[in-house]
């Protein structure tokens, strides 16, 4: 069965408990109070009829900052994660992300400028 490329919209407040789990799936930390952050949602067929779709990922923002990205493993490697940055970079004139060094290439590819961050095995991006 082919793949669409995800719609991203704005996450309906119905749907937190499912970007939380999404989140959880991911093993991430997840910002809290998530009412007070803008929610991303990634889904098949967008549209008002996607309400209720199942999650492909999400991505939360605070401010400028990305503060979580998550996609269902089933679907990584497809665009969704790409899809939600770029939504996010519409939305903002500057972002910014933390990530681990493993999924530098994937930030990189993004045009997000990175830096190591001082006496931690983490890194940090930043896009204009």
């Amino acid at each position: 069965m082919a793949t669409r490329d995800p719609v991203v919209r704005l996450a309906a407040p119905g749907e937190r408990l499912d970007v939380r789990r999404l989140l959880n799936a991911g093993a991430l930390e997840i910002p809290d109070p998530l009412a007070e952050r803008t929610i991303l949602a990634a889904v098949e067929s967008g549209g008002e009829d996607s309400r209720g779709e199942p999650l492909l990922g999400a991505l939360v923002l605070d401010g400028k900052r990305i503060a979580a990205i998550a996609v269902r493993p089933r679907r990584r490697g497809q665009g969704v994660g790409t899809a939600l940055v770029a939504a996010a970079a519409r939305r903002r004139d500057r972002l910014t992300a933390r990530f681990d060094p493993s999924v530098r290439p994937f930030w990189a590819s993004l045009g997000f400028a990175i830096e190591p961050v001082d006496g931690r095995d983490r890194l940090r991006g930043v896009r204009r």
